[in-house]
């Protein structure tokens, strides 16, 4: 049982699809099914052309804001979402992932009220199309100095405070793949802001990501990530992002 001031606290998560209509399913029933009931659900659709939209309207029911069109982008979606939004706190699930279990927004409500901290992040499963899992993403505690010895949060645990949008800003096109680091790092680093680290699995992610997908992509998202780092401030930029891809070494089993 949680706490009144903990159920009125309401949460937007906003979901980015382009042409999902093989996991868009899974992730909608992922979100509906939780069983936190102060939930606004947010979806942003940059024109699919399979069936994407008709599964989602099978579910308008239970979402609060569905945009249709087109946009310049995953992270142009998201911005989108994000003005939209009207929960203190925000977070992103995209068209691929799934919540880990139906409790987790329960468990982010409870890390934000008890913590006070602005932003919440926990532990990200990556799995293949047969939902196996092929790596564990185990985070940790974010200190004063931990970007700069490589560390990042999962993006797909990441909520924080809508208000912090305003203030800090929304997420920069001009870091093409790595607009969600650039962001992060900007909020962490740059600006501070207390977070909280959430000790659980809170989201399962199937491979296939865009900055992966090959060496060319995998090239600019470093050279993204570089960029972000010099402009938000970490010292040693060129270690950090030397020791951003090591870390991820131990994940693999």
């Amino acid at each position: 049982m949680y706490f009144s001031k903990v159920a009125r606290l309401k949460i937007s998560v906003i979901t980015i699809i382009y042409n999902a209509q093989d996991t868009i399913k899974r992730c909608i029933e992922s979100v509906i099914g939780q069983n936190y009931n102060n939930i606004e659900y947010i979806i942003i659709d940059g024109s699919s052309t399979d069936n994407s939209l008709q599964i989602i309207n099978q579910y308008k029911s239970h979402i609060k804001v569905l945009v249709s069109e087109p946009d310049q982008g995953i992270y142009d979606a998201m911005n989108k979402g994000i003005s939209l939004a009207t929960g203190e706190i925000v977070g992103m699930l995209n068209a691929d992932d799934f919540f880990a279990g139906k409790e987790v927004i329960s468990a982010v409500a409870q890390a934000f009220s008890n913590s006070g901290a602005g932003i919440v992040y926990g532990d990200l499963d990556y799995i293949n199309s047969a939902g196996k899992i092929i790596r564990k993403w185990k985070s940790y505690k974010c200190g004063k100095n931990s970007f700069q010895w490589g560390f990042m949060p999962p993006h797909p645990t990441f909520y924080c405070r809508r208000e912090l949008f305003a203030k800090h800003g929304f997420y920069s096109l001009e870091y093409g793949s790595a607009a969600d680091y650039e962001l992060m790092v900007r909020f962490l680093h740059k600006w501070s802001v207390r977070s909280f680290y959430l000790n659980r699995v809170m989201v399962k992610m199937q491979t296939g990501g865009v900055s992966n997908s090959n060496l060319m992509n995998r090239v600019k998202a470093w050279s993204f990530d570089l960029k972000a780092m010099r402009e938000n401030k970490v010292f040693l930029p060129v270690l950090a992002i030397m020791l951003k891809p090591l870390r991820k070494i131990s994940q693999f089993f």
